[in-house]
């Protein structure tokens, strides 16, 4: 018997912010629920936020989240769109892709990972569908708070499970502390294939990898939250990843959708 199936599916609680067009929350509902028969094991809960930018020069305006609990395992997708029906549209495309990957990742722990970099039409690293990430909304800086959350990762893990769960969570980066080295670290997309930035750069002598990664040998900066801020708005960039110079550990910084600051700390 599929197990996707042998318990009543839950219902898809719909949140939303903004001009969400009427009939949206249903047809969201609809569309999300649709991929519950897709998933390797029971969906537990789902949820569901729709929101539209109240900038109307933000190109995609629109923006719908899911998250899904199979069985324990999060499964996350984020996209935008120019209207809000694109944009579920796109988010039923993008969950189906995230449960297609965690089926097969359950496939390989049952088994085994593979010796050598995936090369097949079904490989789960980073690329194998078009992006549509949202937008960050332009809030002005003296409006902009810090959110702070915990990694989402295991205490310790693999770059080949970090890569993955980055993938299934919809992240454009993962912190993570390092299983071979003991080091916080942040996993990302990079020149086809995986990037890996840790505190104290360590070569990594272990098991071979199932992805094509690089090792950043730059250490990451010893920088005050506060100096993490001035550099993330003076480089323009999304994130930062660095070394808390209170705790000493492995920080990022990073530009959330709704104008606020965001900062991941280890689990």
């Amino acid at each position: 018997m599929d197990r996707a199936t042998t318990r009543a599916a839950p219902e898809v609680a719909v949140e939303h912010r903004g001009r969400v067009p009427e009939g949206a929350t249903d047809y969201a509902r609809s569309k999300v629920s649709a991929v519950f028969t897709h998933a390797p094991e029971p969906v537990l809960f789902a949820r569901v936020k729709l929101i539209m930018s109240p900038d109307p020069a933000v190109p995609r305006p629109a923006t719908a989240q899911a998250n899904l609990d199979v069985n324990g395992r999060l499964v996350r997708a984020q996209v935008a769109a120019p209207t809000m029906t694109e944009a579920v549209d796109r988010l039923h495309d993008r969950l189906l892709n995230r449960l297609d990957r965690v089926s097969r990742h359950w496939e390989a722990r049952r088994g085994a990972y593979p010796t050598s970099p995936a090369t097949g039409p079904h490989e789960w690293r980073h690329g194998a569908e078009p992006t549509q990430r949202p937008d960050y909304y332009p809030r002005p800086p003296e409006e902009r708070e810090l959110i702070r959350h915990k990694s989402f990762t295991l205490t310790s893990e693999t770059p080949d499970e970090a890569a993955f769960d980055m993938e299934v969570l919809d992240y454009g980066f993962l912190l993570f502390t390092d299983v071979e080295t003991g080091e916080d670290s942040v996993i990302y997309p990079a020149d086809h294939g995986y990037r890996l930035a840790q505190t104290t750069p360590r070569e990594r002598t272990g098991a071979p990898r199932a992805i094509p990664l690089t090792i950043s040998p730059r250490p990451a900066p010893e920088l005050t939250i506060q100096e993490a801020i001035e550099h993330l708005e003076v480089a323009g960039v999304r994130w930062v990843f660095f070394r808390d110079a209170e705790t000493g550990r492995g920080n990022v910084l990073y530009h959330r959708y709704d104008g606020h600051y965001g900062l991941i700390i280890p689990a």
